[in-house]
């Protein structure tokens, strides 16, 4: 089993491509990887991004395909217009499965992505995504809402789920997160009291994948993502996620 995550590198090891390493790990997938951009950041601050060029990210989607039979695939950290462009190609090219986390800014505040990034998800890559999860801030960038309570969270992912199926995660709100795919279900939750948050995101969207390629539903995939996400938060230090919690002895 193996999954392909096309997403950003964090060096401090809490989000981005290196958090969707350790979840796949955890839950049994072989990772895969295809760096979209460089970032100077830590838990606390992001101080730079450097995105790579699209032929290279090309180049990288095309080598890893052409030599494992991979199906299933998530979106992270794709910084600019053009990158989403050039994903979307590749994700039609090889027919993959797709769960789009649509990061443009990052838990700290500093900006992950370009202008117009949230038109460009929209329109090129939502459309061929089995599941998009995203967080409070990001639905409301995609919708063009505000979201301050869970009948607003509710409108907007019955917007978004008319593209894709679409979970709406509550870490910001009462942690409940609101799921629709044909119709509206609330996987319910608490907010949790932590500072260990740092990469959540992209733990779900992960966790979500990982459960995909196991063959599960896209709404059991989503129900165990929540679970698998907030154990790891609990279970977590240095401000950032323990993917690993479940291997404890």
């Amino acid at each position: 089993m193996m999954a392909l995550s096309i997403a950003g590198l964090d060096p401090s090891g809490g989000a981005g491509i290196l958090a969707d390493v350790k979840t796949f790990t955890a839950l049994g997938v072989y990772p895969t990887t295809v760096v979209t951009a460089l970032t100077a950041q830590n838990v606390s601050r992001v101080a730079s991004v450097k995105a790579v060029d699209t032929d290279f990210v090309a180049q990288q989607i095309d080598l890893v395909l052409e030599e494992e039979d991979i199906q299933h695939a998530k979106t992270g950290m794709l910084y600019s217009p053009k990158i989403v462009k050039v994903v979307a190609r590749k994700v039609k090219e090889y027919q993959l499965n797709l769960v789009v986390d649509p990061v443009m800014v990052a838990g700290s505040g500093g900006s992950l992505s370009q202008a117009n990034m949230a038109g460009s998800l929209k329109k090129h890559l939502l459309p061929l995504a089995r599941l998009a999860t995203p967080n409070i801030d990001e639905a409301a960038k995609l919708s063009k809402m505000v979201i301050k309570d869970e009948k607003d969270a509710c409108e907007v992912a019955v917007q978004l789920g008319k593209i894709c199926p679409t979970v709406v995660t509550g870490g910001h709100l009462d942690g409940s997160d609101i799921f629709y795919e044909n119709s509206l279900k609330k996987i319910i939750g608490k907010k949790l009291d932590s500072i260990n948050t740092h990469g959540s995101g992209c733990t779900y969207s992960a966790a979500a994948t990982a459960y995909m390629v196991k063959g599960l539903t896209i709404e059991e995939s989503v129900r165990k993502a929540s679970y698998f996400t907030k154990k790891a938060i609990v279970n977590g230090s240095h401000g950032t996620l323990n993917q690993y919690w479940s291997l404890k002895d």
